[in-house]
């Protein structure tokens, strides 16, 4: 149970108000120091105190003074995430163990991963003040385009009958609440009102950032379709991928997504999606490490290591 007296000092410094226009909560009042719920004929007392609190957190992170620290601590986090995964292989995909726990089918994981961040970010562009602004618009499409093509389409081109863990979709659900508080809470919440002039369609940045998205958005996707075409129906044998931007790195599909938001960080200007791009290479970048070392096993001699990268071309 939540006590009351924190709700009475909090909500109205947050600005945080209850409104349910329906029977399923009719009113909310404080009795001998705890919060309760009067009627719930829809909703549990406890969910609705839940998604009352995520809410309030919600709002809370908005704030300005607030936000920044939330990108400080962010960014801080990707940094230990990106040493720790040299240590702990992330146990999906090719480095699927049973160590991980309970696990769901891949499609499955995939898709309760990834929709999360898809439906927050329509949610926070509906209930903004900012919802008809079109620069801010054309930034909601390019980030859902993403997302919409991640969590339904890539999850059913899936082939075979693959486990994810469940621990590594729920962190992944909690990473991309997170990201959609970062990405939509500065777009159509903390950034300011003129940040983004008129003509910022037009901008060098937006133009520039537009492009290497577009471009990296590409090389994720048609990498994604090399690696599910190496083998045929039935067929168990391991293939070293070579085409595209595998002629230059062993994780041409992880390279082909951070520059994507790389784009997006330059086409919306902000810290905010800097943070996404840090985020996106420290998640990425170790496990890339782990499939260039077990390729080489593998493979032996036929990957060219001198020319062959593990994500970024001529670089790393």
């Amino acid at each position: 149970m939540l006590n009351g007296d924190f709700f009475i000092r909090v909500l109205p410094v947050v600005g945080c108000h209850w409104h349910c226009q329906s029977t399923c909560i009719n009113v909310l009042f404080i009795r001998n120091g705890i919060l309760y719920a009067k009627k719930a004929v829809m909703v549990k007392k406890n969910a609705a105190l839940v998604v009352f609190s995520y809410f309030c957190i919600v709002k809370i992170i908005l704030m300005q003074h607030i936000f920044n620290i939330f990108l400080i601590t962010m960014s801080s986090i990707a940094v230990i995430v990106f040493v720790s995964l040299f240590f702990v292989d992330a146990g999906y995909g090719k480095f699927f163990t049973k160590k991980w726990g309970p696990s769901v089918n891949n499609k499955f994981g995939w898709i309760l991963m990834e929709s999360p961040v898809f439906i927050a970010m329509l949610l926070l562009w509906f209930f903004s003040d900012r919802r008809f602004d079109m620069i801010r618009l054309a930034f909601l499409f390019l980030f859902e385009l993403h997302y919409f093509q991640r969590s339904f389409v890539f999850p059913f081109k899936i082939r075979g009958n693959s486990q994810m863990p469940l621990a590594i979709v729920l962190m992944g659900v909690l990473f991309n609440t997170m990201n959609a508080l970062m990405q939509g809470g500065w777009i159509f919440y903390v950034s300011p009102d003129d940040y983004y002039p008129h003509d910022w369609l037009a901008s060098p940045q937006f133009i520039i950032g537009f492009i290497v998205f577009i471009i990296g958005m590409y090389i994720n996707i048609q990498s994604d379709d090399i690696i599910r075409n190496l083998r045929k129906p039935g067929d168990t044998k391991h293939y070293l991928p070579k085409d595209g931007f595998f002629r230059f790195v062993t994780s041409a599909n992880y390279f082909g997504e951070f520059v994507e938001w790389v784009g997006f960080a330059v086409l919306t200007w902000s810290w905010a999606g800097a943070v996404f791009a840090l985020w996106t290479f420290a998640n990425l970048g170790p496990r890339a490490a782990r499939i260039y070392e077990r390729y080489k096993e593998e493979f032996g001699e036929e990957l060219d290591t001198k020319k062959v990268k593990r994500m970024i071309p001529f670089i790393y």
